[in-house]
């Protein structure tokens, strides 16, 4: 079944929701509620939830919500006294857990078995590092399964859009190609011959571009491949048709601006199915 994003209503502003995660109650913010961070967000879609985030630090470390809560609280706004991760998730109910992004992927998670979630920020370099089955690693620790799982990505620069460095492509395609099947001279790894891989992928997540030593990385289908490569199916994944980079009236896009303005996205953990 394919999944559909909505655009709901908050205070005159609006945010995006998938029916992959209709029971949980999440959202994928917008330009129009900054400079506004998770504690008033979070209002939108649970009051009563406890609020948690992190420092992103473009790495692949996950929080627990107990891990959080072991470093001082900070006030908001004081940003240097957060924990540095890039991913969080619950191991409580009514726990909402928050990233931003401003061209990276926000990445929400769900279990309907648990009903623990988890939010992750994916940049490229956190994809490269493989933050995602990462943070689905912690959920399995702590009791998930994968058929139960459920991962929606939200707005973040488009493959068509996103040209970096056949050195940038290649580092993050590493991380779904098996070096053993790859048909390259001597076994040495260079970038120009991973991109050319990476092209010829079933599922391609990177182009061929103009300039010569680039490409165009679709990262949210890295994540995506990396998600199937664990075992999650085609139904149990969701990608926003919505791209920050080419819609300036609705989102933040770093790549576009050089501003360091971002749009939070976040879910609420609830109650176990058992």
């Amino acid at each position: 079944m394919t999944s559909t994003w909505t655009w709901q209503t908050w205070q005159e502003t609006t945010y995006l929701t998938c029916s992959l995660l209709e029971p949980w109650p999440h959202g994928f913010f917008t330009r129009q509620t900054w400079p506004q961070v998770p504690q008033d967000l979070t209002v939108a879609i649970h009051p009563d939830a406890k609020v948690f985030r992190v420092k992103q630090v473009h790495g692949n470390q996950v929080l627990s919500s107990s891990e959080i809560l072991q470093h001082p609280q900070p006030l908001e706004g004081e940003e240097g006294l957060f924990p540095d991760a890039d991913g969080l998730y619950s191991d409580r109910p009514h726990e909402a857990v928050w990233v931003c992004s401003a061209d990276c992927t926000p990445v929400l998670i769900a279990d309907i078995q648990t009903g623990q979630v988890a939010a992750v920020h994916a940049g490229w370099r956190g994809t490269a590092a493989k933050i995602v089955p990462m943070a689905i690693a912690k959920l399995q620790a702590n009791g998930s399964q994968i058929k139960d799982l459920r991962v929606a990505m939200g707005p973040a620069i488009a493959g068509e859009v996103y040209q970096v460095s056949n050195a940038v492509a290649a580092e993050v395609g590493q991380s779904i190609l098996d070096p053993e099947t790859l048909d390259i001279q001597d076994r040495e790894l260079n970038a120009e011959q991973i991109v050319k891989s990476l092209i010829q992928h079933p599922t391609p997540p990177v182009f061929a571009d103009e300039k010569e030593g680039h490409a165009r990385l679709d990262v949210r289908q890295v994540n995506a491949i990396q998600l199937k490569q664990l075992g999650l199916t085609e139904g149990q994944i969701a990608i926003a048709p919505h791209c920050t980079y080419q819609d300036p009236e609705r989102f933040f896009s770093y790549r576009r601006d050089s501003r360091r303005q971002v749009q939070w996205s976040g879910i609420v953990s609830r109650r176990s199915a058992a």
